[in-house]
């Protein structure tokens, strides 16, 4: 599965993506706003491909896809996620430093949103962000989400803001 966008490329990711994986889940922002996912080597990244996303994309049809800019250089992740503790799937999204504050999060979001809505069917797409976490916010709302309410996931003790969109 490939999505071609004006600048992006987003397709699924494979386990020769593990490098790159693995400098961005490290991406000192990445452990920040979105959290330590315990990927430290090559083949903690490939194991978290295969059981995440490549595992997502067989059981729901869509996932966290590489972002690569048409000359092929990898510059992030983005893709509708199913977690068990959400009703509806919601977007994800993290770039490395160096390609942020360009347009290119909110293309591959806005991407990734109409093929939600055109080849999954979706009618409604969440997002979770953290509280302070302004540039996310701010590309959600531009993306024409809106914030509902602050949430718990997975029994934790910190809040997490939840935002939506309908088709």
């Amino acid at each position: 599965m490939t999505i071609e966008t004006e600048q992006l490329t987003l397709s699924e990711l494979s386990s020769k993506d593990a490098p790159f994986i693995l400098e961005l889940y490290n991406d000192p922002d990445f452990l920040k706003y979105i959290g330590d996912r315990g990927i430290r080597t090559l083949t903690d990244a490939k194991q978290f491909i295969e059981d995440g996303p490549c595992s997502s994309y067989a059981e729901h049809g869509h996932g966290l896809y590489l972002v690569q800019l048409k000359s092929w250089t990898s510059i992030g992740i983005c893709g509708l996620l199913k977690r068990e503790n959400l009703e509806d799937p919601d977007i994800g999204f993290a770039i490395l430093p160096a390609y942020r504050k360009n347009g290119y999060t909110f293309e591959a979001a806005k991407a990734a949103l109409n093929d939600g809505k055109i080849r999954l069917g979706l009618k409604r797409i969440v997002a979770i962000t953290s509280p302070e976490n302004t540039a996310s916010i701010q590309l959600l709302k531009k993306l024409g989400m809106n914030y509902e309410r602050e949430i718990r996931l997975n029994h934790e003790k910190v809040e997490t803001s939840l935002f939506s969109i309908n088709f």
